[in-house]
């Protein structure tokens, strides 16, 4: 953000402002990437020097909490006090009464929150039985002390930018059994191991660090060369044609896609170098370790369909709504979640225009999909030519869901939807209205089609 005078403003730190003004990039953002590097930094030797075998589960939750507080004041300066006021307060709340119900001071934070909330609930509220599988596993059965809580939620790994975890998983890996439970799921002996194994994060942060250096190439590059803003030029509101409006669009939206990437890549590279992130032992008798990953890019680009393609973005906060909401209210679970998102989100308009466009199109795009596709699983052919049109479609469909999304006010996403003839919302409408629905049990897999949307997150 800029004053009046053009400088870059912030209310964390501003030692970074001669930095920012060579790159060009607002202050906030250097200070973002400036934490997340250090957290990167903190992360290796916070694995290598504070590892559970030589460390107290205490002392390792001290430091993991420290170093989390002070990056928050750097990012955000001592306005950040209003979160920890936030943390004490619901920390009270959530033992006495299992739930919790807050506002947003930090997204993350948000999440955390009401993530431990319902698996103390769970826990402590309900009767086994009434509880599923999940639930069960997930469920804190002994209220959390003060120093686990605030560990849980200001650890430095993710209390910048995520993601959200689930209590038991993080206080397993503080206590150093996060490898060694999802290890013994698989008979080493066989496989001519003596002893377990020990998986070294290191190739996969590696890996992901690589992703982030390219996204943030992109974003230098890409992002800047097709603005979202370009939108709602006079070019493409009134002389390009319609065809060349959707491209474009589809163009601008992948634009922006880059900076999430960046974002996410590196706070999950962060916990893994800290040796948080470990899911156990893929197909193909690898490590892996993307049990906190929140995308997966290459099903992203080449998702076939609309559910396939938000279920693969914004992972953990998809997870996250489906276990708050979407597993709980007892009507109009679809409808629900997107309020719910919306509402965590903020209180951009550009943010409601997308998530009620999603349910519009995630109950139209379910519909065709289970009207049609056994049509054309006869042949190979078939399924091919198939797979390339819903993959244009998908893309297309994405695209103008969740421009609004990063346009943000009412004004150009009005501009934009009667510039595209809010096509995609008639389409979608007729779908539902003349197309015949098949019922689906509520307890059914959980649709991501519609919680990934929103997951856009700033």
């Amino acid at each position: 953000m800029q004053d009046g005078s053009g400088a870059y403003r912030t209310t964390g730190s501003t030692c970074l402002h001669p930095l920012s003004e060579l790159l060009g990039i607002p202050l906030d953002q250097v200070n973002f990437v400036a934490c997340q590097l250090s957290a990167l930094c903190a992360a290796f030797w916070f694995r290598l020097y504070l590892s559970p075998g030589e460390t107290s589960p205490a002392v390792r939750h001290a430091f993991a909490t420290i170093f989390g507080i002070y990056f928050v004041i750097f990012c955000f300066g001592w306005y950040s006090v209003h979160l920890f006021v936030l943390v004490l307060m619901c920390y009270g709340i959530m033992v006495t009464a299992s739930i919790s119900n807050i506002h947003r001071p930090l997204m993350i934070v948000t999440q955390k929150i009401t993530t431990l909330a319902f698996q103390v609930h769970d826990g402590l509220g309900r009767r086994a039985e009434d509880l599923s599988s999940e639930q069960h596993r997930l469920a804190v059965k002994a209220k959390p002390s003060f120093l686990e809580y605030v560990s849980y939620l200001l650890n430095f790994m993710s209390v910048i930018a995520g993601p959200c975890n689930n209590f038991k998983d993080y206080i397993a890996f503080i206590e150093g059994r996060h490898t060694h439970m999802k290890l013994l799921e698989v008979n080493w002996k066989e496989k001519g191991f003596h002893s377990l194994p020990e998986p070294s994060p290191t190739g996969a942060v590696m890996h992901k660090l690589c992703v982030t250096l390219v996204s943030l190439l992109l974003f230098l590059t890409l992002t800047k060369t097709f603005p979202v803003t370009s939108l709602v030029d006079d070019w493409f509101v009134h002389e390009a044609n319609f065809l060349t409006r959707l491209c474009y669009l589809y163009i601008v939206m992948q634009a922006s896609k880059p900076k999430y990437y960046f974002a996410w890549t590196l706070a999950d590279a962060v916990n893994n170098a800290a040796g948080f992130g470990f899911s156990g032992v893929d197909k193909n008798g690898n490590f892996s370790w993307d049990l906190l990953s929140n995308l997966n890019i290459w099903k992203i680009e080449t998702a076939t369909s609309f559910k396939m393609y938000v279920e693969n973005w914004n992972i953990q906060t998809a997870t996250w709504l489906k276990r708050v909401c979407y597993e709980r209210v007892p009507w109009y679970p679809t409808v629900l979640t997107f309020i719910l998102s919306a509402l965590w989100h903020g209180v951009y308009p550009g943010y409601y225009f997308t998530f009620l466009t999603g349910i519009l199109v995630t109950l139209a795009a379910r519909t065709v999909r289970k009207n049609y596709r056994h049509y054309f699983l006869s042949s190979k052919a078939l399924k091919a030519v198939y797979d390339i049109v819903t993959w244009a479609v998908t893309q297309l469909a994405v695209s103008y869901t969740v421009a609004p999304f990063v346009m943000l006010a009412v004004e150009p996403t009005i501009s934009l939807y009667k510039s595209m003839y809010f096509y995609l919302h008639i389409i979608s409408l007729l779908i539902i209205l003349f197309l015949p629905i098949k019922p689906q049990a509520h307890n059914q897999r959980w649709p991501q089609t519609l919680n990934s949307l929103n997951k856009k997150m700033d």
